[in-house]
């Protein structure tokens, strides 16, 4: 598990050295070419190379700066201490941070420890929340010349996002579907939401579930904080099992603090509720592997039944290495309890049925949450076996399947419902369009998560060598990343900002960050290197100040960026509301839409799962969509057509088609 502080002091002297130089060039790989570039077109400016000063790169500019004094930091040593067995090289028993505090000489209390404990856990949560809600209040311009809006009071621009809200507004009405229209049911087709006899999201229904609550009183961004808040609650609670206050404290607020955290924060996507979820089931599952006990296995498996009613290949790809890890431990109690039978005299301590009862509480709440699913799945597709999703995807889109080869075995089943434009905007996945999807999903997790050169410094430190001082259950923690990336490889898309298939990696990603940290301070000192450690932490804060707050005209905040790139949409969408508000004044009305075959991602047909609103959305298909029809089909509603390529909302008079 790990070596005492001697031990330690031996094992730092001997590959201290060999580590550091390895981090040293591969960080000088990561920021050296572009500063270079930066220099040489700063020397083609009036001001020559001073420029370079005003170009600040967020991922390699501040990074640079440090690596090139890091060797004059390294070679301040401070004299031998006297004082022999300092505090500096003893190691708190992960998991164990009350215990650590009494071998400290503490005088605090077991109780005040964890009061102080939860303070720290609440305060990462609250940092969460309080992050969320600052991405929303950021101003946007609409309209040159008007005021601007709350990035949070813009509308939702992503298609997932519009299923969501549907998914989440069928179940307040207390139904898992509706029926299609009566009337033309085609006119209604929505992105990621089915129209087969059922209209009903495709997505699994446990986004639904904890959206709807904030649905109903009229604000859903705010179970995306919560999520959010939950997640960097039980991060610390997972870091403190493991290493203790610090590293928990450490993880939760780097997870709070994440840019990529708290933008996700702000968009109705299954990815905050999933990763609360696997929050829950990561702190119980790593209690459950020191203590056995039957009620962490319950609750680990809670959280895991949830963010599989979310995200099941996520869930599947984050869980892999602790089930296999289970497995594994549930063959030698098996061999155990044989071997017990044989020698019951010798053996027969712990009987069978008790060594299954953790078995039975992990797999109660999977058991429930696989039931539900099938419910689920049987009253929208009429097959228990058959999701929802699976049904949407050979139905309107078949190139956008899972696996290589996809637009391939996509044009044999193509059917007469796909939507074509966007069915054939998946990319047909290849070997090496799969490297470039795995490469691009690395590098925004590391920008996403905090940055690159300080991510990838603790990466080879924790692989080289933390990984083997610290808890044996961190191999774990480390595993479900590689399991998660590895699960997605066969996936045509890299995905919304090249992030969001990997988006769960980022709090194991900040845990190991903040272990590692633990690691190499304790190693530093004990090799009286008195300033690396403030190196470190100016390397990790200048990441956090450059992602959070904007330096005009050095640098634009990391978040700022993200913003500016999400609103794009939004934009798009609120002025569309706007144009409909004003023009669209004969209600009830039917507003069919011509939809741009150039773009892919803007689609403004969506309703409503009851379709009683005053302005039903339809869409209207060139060639195929014969307005004389759709009038005698819907006599009661006013019929408008709206073209998107030439922004030209007109009133259908009676007689055209």
């Amino acid at each position: 598990m790990g070596q005492g502080s001697g031990g330690r002091g031996r094992w730092w002297r001997r590959w201290a050295f060999s580590v550091e130089a390895i981090a040293f060039v591969v960080g000088l790989l990561l920021t050296v070419p572009t500063e270079i570039m930066k220099f040489r077109a700063a020397a083609q400016t009036r001001v020559g190379v001073l420029a370079w000063v005003f170009w600040t790169d967020l991922d390699t500019t501040f990074p640079f700066v440090l690596l090139a004094l890091a060797p004059i930091v390294w070679f301040v040593r401070t004299r031998p201490s006297r004082v022999a067995g300092g505090a500096a090289g003893r190691k708190i028993a992960p998991g164990r941070s009350d215990r650590g505090a009494a071998a400290l000489g503490t005088k605090q209390t077991a109780e005040s420890v964890v009061i102080r404990a939860w303070m720290m856990a609440i305060g990462c949560a609250v940092t969460a929340i309080a992050a969320s809600m600052w991405i929303a209040s950021l101003d946007v311009v609409v309209e040159a010349g008007h005021p601007p809006m709350r990035f949070g009071d813009l509308p939702p621009a992503i298609h997932d996002e519009f299923s969501y809200l549907f998914q989440a507004k069928t179940l307040l009405a207390g139904r898992l579907s509706f029926p299609s229209s009566p009337r033309m049911p085609e006119l209604f087709d929505q992105m990621h939401v089915l129209n087969e006899g059922r209209f009903a999201s495709r997505y699994f229904p446990g986004v639904g579930l904890w959206l709807a609550p904030f649905v109903a009183i009229g604000h859903p961004y705010w179970a995306e904080w919560l999520a959010g808040g939950w997640t960097a609650f039980f991060i610390f609670w997972a870091g403190r099992e493991l290493a203790g206050n610090g590293v928990g404290l450490a993880a939760g607020l780097l997870t709070a603090l994440s840019p990529g955290m708290a933008l996700f924060s702000n968009l109705l996507l299954s990815h905050g509720p999933t990763m609360a979820a696997l929050a829950l089931f990561l702190f119980f599952f790593l209690r459950f592997m020191r203590t056995s006990r039957p009620g962490d296995a319950f609750w680990a498996g809670c959280g895991l039944s949830f963010a599989m009613l979310c995200r099941p290949m996520t869930a599947a790809g984050f869980a892999l290495p602790f089930g296999l890890w289970f497995a594994w431990r549930l063959a030698r109690n098996f061999v155990d309890d044989l071997a017990s039978w044989r020698t019951p005299a010798e053996n027969s301590r712990v009987s069978p049925a008790r060594r299954l009862f953790p078995a039975v509480a992990l797999a109660a709440p999977l058991g429930f949450g696989l039931a539900a699913l099938f419910v689920y799945d049987r009253a929208i597709t009429g097959n228990g076996f058959l999701t929802p999703y699976e049904l949407y995807a050979t139905t309107y889109i078949p190139r956008h399947t899972y696996g290589f080869n996809n637009a391939v075995r996509g044009e044999r089943n193509r059917g007469p419902k796909v939507l074509d434009n966007y069915d054939r905007w998946a990319a047909n996945l290849t070997p090496s369009l799969a490297t470039e999807n795995g490469l691009k999903r690395a590098a925004a997790s590391a920008q996403w998560t905090l940055g690159p050169v300080p991510l990838a410094l603790a990466m080879i430190a924790f692989l080289l060598v933390a990984v083997w001082q610290v808890d044996w259950r961190w191999r774990f923690a480390a595993a479900s990343v590689v399991s998660l990336h590895a699960v997605h490889v066969p996936f045509w898309l890299a995905g919304i900002m090249n992030w969001n298939y990997v988006f769960e990696t980022g709090p194991l990603l900040l845990m190991i960050l903040a272990v590692t940290s633990q690691q190499l301070v304790s190693g530093w000192r004990q090799s009286r290197r008195k300033l690396m450690p403030a190196w470190w932490a100016a390397l990790v804060a200048s990441a956090v100040v450059t992602n959070w707050l904007p330096f005009d005209p050095f640098w634009t905040a990391r978040v700022e960026t993200g913003v500016e790139e999400l609103s794009l949409p939004r934009v798009k969408y609120e002025k569309f509301q706007r144009l409909v508000d004003q023009s669209v004044t004969k209600r009830p009305a039917l507003l069919l839409i011509e939809g741009d075959p150039a773009d892919v991602h803007i689609d403004y047909v969506f309703n409503d799962p009851d379709l009683t609103a005053p302005v039903l959305r339809g869409r209207y298909r060139p060639g195929k969509t014969d307005l004389a029809k759709v009038r005698s089909a819907f006599p009661d509603r006013t019929l408008y057509l709206y073209r998107v390529q030439t922004g030209q909302l007109t009133r259908v008079a009676r007689g055209e088609s």
